[in-house]
C-alpha cells in the first residue's frame, strides 16, 4: 500500500459554525470540545443556540461524521469520536473539526481507529503548536499527514476486530462502575445519609475522633532531598483510592527538613488544594505526604474505611466552603470541625468487611481490564502494520 494524504480520504475537513450558545436547553444542540471529552459524543455536553434547521443546514452532524479536537491542552489534541446519528439533531459549533469520509476510500470506523493509532499520534504530534494555555493543529498540516490504509473490505475487517476488543474493555468498565455503585450503595443502606443523618447516630465533630495533620515539602532546589526511600505522596495521586504507589521519594534528610511526618498505613488523605481539592484516599503504606494533604488519623471510635466514604459523601458540602482566588482550598480548621455522624464501631467494622470483598472483586476486574487494554493496544499496533 502506498502512503497518501490524510486529507485525501475525506469530503471534508472544517471548523465548526461560529453562533452563539449557551446552556439553557433552548433551540438547537450545538458541539462543543467537552462533546467528546470521553471519546464518545455525549449528547449531554452540548450548548444551545436560537436556530432554526433551515438556518444551519450546511453544518447538521451526519452519522460517520467524525469530531476532532484541533484546539485543547497537548494530551487532548487529537481526541476524535464518531457521531451515530444521537442526538437526532446536532450542529457542529466551533472550536472541533468535523471530517467527513468520502466513503469511496475510507470508512469512519476504520477512520476513528487510525487517528487514535499510535503512529498516526506521533506524526500529529510534530504539528502542534503549544502556546501558553492551549495547543493546536491547523487543517492545513493535519491533511497533509502521510497515512496508508488498506482496501475498504479490510478496513471493515480490522474495525469489526477493534470494535470487539472495545465492546470487552467497555464492559469491564461498566462492571467496575456497577461496583462503586454497590459500595455506595451499601453505605447509604447501613449509614443512611450523613448529611441528614436519618438513623440518628452520635455526632461529633472530626477533631473529636480523630487527629488531622499536614505535609511538608523540602526545597526542591536541593536534589538530595529526594531519590531516597520514604514514600512521599502528592495530592493528584489520591485518584488511587488506596495509595500503595507514589511517583516520587524523600530521603531520611528530606523527611527531616520538611514539616512532613512519617504516616502509618491506614491513615485517611484528604486533598485540600490544587486539582484534586477534596478527593479523599487511604495509606496503604507507610508514607509521608506533601502540604496539599491532611492526614486524619482516626481514634479507636471510627474505622479507617468507613470515614474514608463518610468524608467523600460529604466532600460536596466541604467543596462548597472552599476559601481562595485563583485556587480555592479547604482549611484544617474546616476539616477539624466538620460535624460527623459516628456509629457504633462494630457497625462501622461489619461496612468494612463488607466493601473487603467488594475490593476484591475491583482488583480482579481492574487486571481483567489491564489485560484487555493491552490486547486492545497490541491489535491496533498490528492492524496498521498489516499483521492482522
Amino acid at each position: 500500500m502506498s502512503a497518501v494524504e490524510f486529507g485525501s480520504l475525506f469530503k471534508f475537513i472544517r471548523n465548526g459554525m461560529n453562533v452563539k450558545q449557551d446552556k439553557s436547553g433552548d433551540g438547537l444542540p450545538v458541539t462543543r470540545i467537552e462533546t467528546i471529552s470521553d471519546a464518545t459524543i455525549d449528547g449531554s455536553r452540548v450548548g444551545f443556540a436560537s436556530l432554526a434547521e433551515a438556518d444551519c443546514r450546511d453544518w447538521l452532524l451526519e452519522p460517520g461524521d467524525i469530531l476532532f479536537s484541533h484546539i485543547n491542552s497537548v494530551e487532548h489534541i487529537g481526541k476524535c469520536a464518531v457521531y451515530r446519528g444521537e442526538p437526532k439533531t446536532l450542529v457542529h459549533g466551533m472550536n472541533l473539526l468535523c471530517l467527513r469520509s468520502d466513503l469511496a476510500k475510507l470508512l469512519p470506523e476504520f477512520a476513528i481507529y487510525l487517528i487514535r493509532s499510535k503512529a498516526f499520534r506521533q506524526r500529529l504530534s510534530n504539528f502542534i503548536n503549544k502556546a501558553v494555555n492551549q495547543a493546536s493543529v491547523s487543517i492545513g498540516n493535519l491533511k497533509a499527514i502521510p497515512v496508508t490504509v488498506p482496501p475498504l473490505a479490510e478496513q471493515r475487517r480490522i474495525a469489526e476486530i477493534l470494535e470487539k476488543a472495545d465492546a470487552l474493555r467497555n464492559e469491564r468498565d461498566a462492571a467496575l462502575a456497577q461496583l462503586d455503585a454497590l459500595t455506595r450503595s451499601m453505605f447509604l443502606d447501613m449509614f443512611g445519609d450523613p448529611a441528614t443523618n436519618p438513623k440518628g447516630w452520635r455526632v461529633l465533630a472530626l477533631e473529636n475522633v480523630a487527629a488531622t495533620t499536614s505535609g511538608g515539602t523540602p526545597d526542591r532546589a536541593v536534589a538530595e532531598y529526594f531519590g531516597g526511600g520514604i514514600p512521599w505522596v502528592k495530592s493528584g495521586e489520591l485518584h488511587q483510592g488506596v495509595v500503595i504507589a507514589s511517583e516520587e521519594s524523600l530521603t531520611e534528610r528530606g523527611l527531616a527538613e520538611s514539616s512532613a511526618k512519617l504516616m502509618p498505613r491506614g491513615t485517611v488523605l484528604v486533598a485540600m488544594y490544587g486539582a484534586t481539592v477534596g478527593a479523599v484516599a487511604v495509606l496503604g503504606i507507610e508514607a509521608a505526604t506533601n502540604q496539599a494533604i491532611c492526614c486524619v488519623q482516626p481514634t479507636k471510635e471510627l474505622d479507617a474505611d468507613y470515614l474514608v466514604h463518610l468524608l467523600r459523601r460529604l466532600s460536596p458540602s466541604l467543596l462548597a466552603k472552599r476559601v481562595g482566588g485563583a485556587q480555592p482550598n479547604l482549611s484544617q480548621d474546616l476539616l477539624r470541625r466538620l460535624r460527623v455522624p459516628v456509629p457504633p464501631l462494630e457497625v462501622q467494622r461489619r461496612f468494612a468487611r463488607r466493601i473487603a470483598n467488594v475490593a476484591e472483586l475491583k482488583v480482579q476486574y481492574d487486571a481483567s481490564r489491564t489485560e484487555l487494554d493491552g490486547l486492545s493496544a497490541s491489535l491496533q499496533h498490528r492492524a496498521f502494520r498489516g499483521e492482522l
